[in-house]
């Protein structure tokens, strides 16, 4: 479908608002995309909360889960649920599994995922990062756990280097919850660099675009970019995305933990709304809780990278499309 839109006539098919509604749990949060070549549509792998369970003390809602899969035929427009990841990597009885980043290299499926041990009331337990390999997207098998800066990390990004090196920025939540990171040769072997700086955040995206590098980090007020030549040294975008109310269904809360896809020369931001928090002070029940999928368009003028909530997205994601890989 193309249709005209603000004078002009936009590329690919209009997109759902919300993009994606999790069928099981309504908890849909923390999603990356990419392509299936073989069966030729895109997957998107998300952390799927227990928003519609009511019976659990408290944020036992968020643990006790697999990593879900929805699905798209059309460019990443509409989706639909597909199944759980098969992750076979479970060393405790009870277990949780957060926050996925899910990439290709040389024809292997390449998975860094937050590992929980059990399902707790509180935030107060350890937390991991396991990397995990698969030929299909769905059956993943465990490679190997990663030794980071604490036992309280989450939240793995990894992108390849202009230079080859590879690079993982991650939460440590023990630091205050600063993105620290850490470089590798062959996905095996990680060095451990440090932080990146002093600003609490957490689900840092790293992308190439416009000739830049990007992260982008979620501050629970709306997310931020740094711009970097060498993805280093970082420079801080003064203004934020996702922080203002939208008008569109469940998009009046702000945005959270996104994923961001190039394609061509256009890019679009993934990311997450808690519906029923459009207020500072809300009371904890099934609408506060459950959380959708939400796509933008990312602009970019003068330097700055803006994106319109309310602004119609036409999309039809190039199956060659770029999220976390030179």
């Amino acid at each position: 479908m193309s249709v005209a839109v603000f004078g002009q006539v936009p590329k690919g098919k209009l997109a759902d608002k919300p993009v994606f509604t999790d069928p099981v749990y309504d908890g849909a949060a923390d999603p990356v995309l990419i392509w299936n070549k073989k069966e030729n549509k895109w997957f998107m792998f998300y952390t799927n909360r227990r928003a519609t369970d009511m019976n659990l003390d408290g944020v036992k809602w968020v643990h006790g889960t697999r990593i879900g899969i929805a699905e798209s035929s059309d460019g990443g427009a509409s989706w639909k649920y597909r199944d759980t990841a098969n992750i076979k990597f479970r060393p405790t009885s009870e277990y949780t599994h957060w926050a996925p980043d899910v990439f290709e290299y040389k024809g292997l499926y390449h998975m860094f995922l937050t590992y929980v041990p059990g399902v707790f009331a509180n935030w107060n337990h350890p937390r991991e990062i396991v990397h995990l390999t698969s030929n299909d997207l769905l059956n993943w098998d465990y490679k190997s756990t990663l030794e980071l800066a604490s036992d309280k990390v989450i939240d793995a990004t990894v992108y390849q280097l202009t230079n080859g090196t590879w690079r993982l920025w991650y939460n440590n939540e023990e630091d205050a919850k600063t993105i620290y990171y850490a470089d590798s040769k062959d996905l095996e072997n990680w060095d451990l660099k440090g932080k990146v700086n002093e600003d609490r955040g957490e689900g840092p995206k790293v992308f190439r675009w416009k000739g830049k590098y990007w992260m982008l980090v979620d501050h629970w007020k709306g997310m931020s970019f740094y711009s970097s030549d060498d993805a280093t040294n970082w420079t801080k975008q003064t203004e934020r995305i996702l922080e203002f109310p939208g008008k569109g269904k469940d998009d009046q809360s702000i945005g959270g933990h996104a994923d961001v896809v190039v394609s061509g020369d256009r890019a679009f931001v993934y990311y997450f709304t808690h519906p029923g928090r459009i207020t500072k002070q809300y009371a904890d029940n099934i609408e506060t809780r459950r959380s959708v999928i939400q796509v933008a368009e990312l602009e970019y003028k003068n330097g700055i990278i803006s994106a319109d909530r309310d602004k119609p997205v036409y999309i039809q994601l190039d199956k060659q499309a770029i999220n976390k890989r030179k």
